[in-house]
This record gives structure tokens, sequence and C-alpha cells, in this order.
């Protein structure tokens, strides 16, 4: 009989261990709050930039905020009139690189969807992300940051400039004709980083992107610019 109760007891001990784990996946089974953990990797938000970014209203934004900050996975903090939102630590925007990695590796479905979005493979940064970090040092080639001002100042890549997307049409002349532009945003879904290429090639610039961002140069190892 004791032992009958001490094997049970160690089951509802593991039940307990996995419900916890599967809070998380539970919270993450939602492609909203997904883009909202990618959003929140670049800095910090508020509800109304947050619902604007996802296309969602703000009553539906304050909902997936809930859930994510009752999985741990979001803080948020007032400033003035305004709550901030941000993620509870770097793991987490780790774990959506990972994610999105594991489903890329396993999900036909996925790569046939980045396959379209990457339709001119030849707007993609030819060398791996060391190599690109050295020859931005050396200035062979100017890395340009499209995303917003304030998520530049939060982190960016090594030797780049803040240029974002809303800015670039009247900053071209800020940028040298002698070298290739490579052009980054928030990671490989996002957009802003096409739009960039497309508009220095009408320029007449060579330019070209990589689909890495902040969080996918962390999680390889490599090292960000914060202030």
């Amino acid at each position: 009989m004791i032992v009958r109760m001490y094997i049970m007891d160690k089951r509802n001990l593991k039940d307990l261990l996995y419900e916890q784990v599967a809070r998380v996946g539970k919270t993450l089974a939602n492609p909203k709050r997904l883009e909202m953990l990618e959003i929140l990797a670049q800095g910090e938000k508020s509800v109304e930039v947050l619902a604007g970014a996802i296309a969602v209203d703000i009553r539906l934004a304050s909902a997936h905020l809930r859930s994510l900050k009752e999985a741990r996975l979001v803080q948020s903090r007032r400033a003035g009139k305004r709550v901030l939102y941000r993620l509870s630590g770097q793991d987490v925007a780790l774990l959506g690189v990972t994610l999105r990695q594991v489903a890329e590796e396993h999900l036909l479905e996925l790569r046939m969807a980045l396959q379209q979005m990457m339709a001119e493979p030849e707007r993609l940064a030819q060398v791996g992300r060391e190599e690109l970090l050295a020859q931005a040092k050396r200035g062979e080639v100017v890395m340009i940051d499209v995303r917003p001002q304030d998520e530049y100042d939060t982190a960016h890549l090594p030797y780049a400039r803040s240029m974002p997307q809303s800015e670039l049409t009247h900053r071209l002349a800020e940028l040298p004709r002698d070298a290739e532009i490579v052009a980054y945003c928030r990671g490989p879904f996002c957009l802003m980083s096409d739009e960039a290429v497309a508009l220095l090639k009408k320029h007449g610039f060579r330019a070209r992107k990589t689909s890495d961002g902040v969080s996918e140069w962390q999680a390889a190892g490599l090292p960000v610019t914060r202030p």
C-alpha cells in the first residue's frame, strides 16, 4: 500500500511538472502571440503599438498580453500614463528563434511560404554571419538597420547604421555608392528589409538583405551592440 502511494505521488509530481511546462506551450500556440514576442524582442512596446503591429484591436491585444504575462513570458512597467511591455528575459527571444527554426526544419508548408517570400534569392547576402560581420568591420559592406529608431537604440548588429524604412527615401544621399548595402530588420518573417532592398536597387545601389535580426544573431552566439 505504501509503495503504491509512493508511485502515485511520483506520478502526480511528474504530471505537475509537465503541466507547468505545458503552460508555456499553450500560450505560444497562437500566431498573434508569437508575432508579439518577435516584436517585443526588439524592445519595449505599448499595447497600442503592438495592436497596430499585429493588426488587431487594442482589446484583443490586451488579452494576448494577459496570456503572455500569466505564462511569465512578458513583464510590464508603467511610464507616466502608459504601460510598456517587454520580454521577461533574453531566453524568451531565443525560444522564439528555436521554435521557428524547428518549424522550418520539419514543416514543408513553412519552407514553401518562406521560399515565396524569398522569390529573388539573389537579394540575400551570400556570406555567413561571421564573414558579414568582418566585411562590415572592414567597410566592404554597409549594414543598415531599417527597424524603427527605438528598436535600433535597444540593440543592433555591430557596425550597422540606423536608417528606418520610413526615412530611407529621404536619406539615400547618406549611403556610399561604392559599397554594397546590406539591410536587415526583425528576422526572417520581416518584410521591411525586402522593401528597403527594392528601393535601393531602384535608385542604383548594390543592395542585398540578411534574413537575420538581433535575436538570430544572439542565438548564433554573435555579439550585438547595446547602449
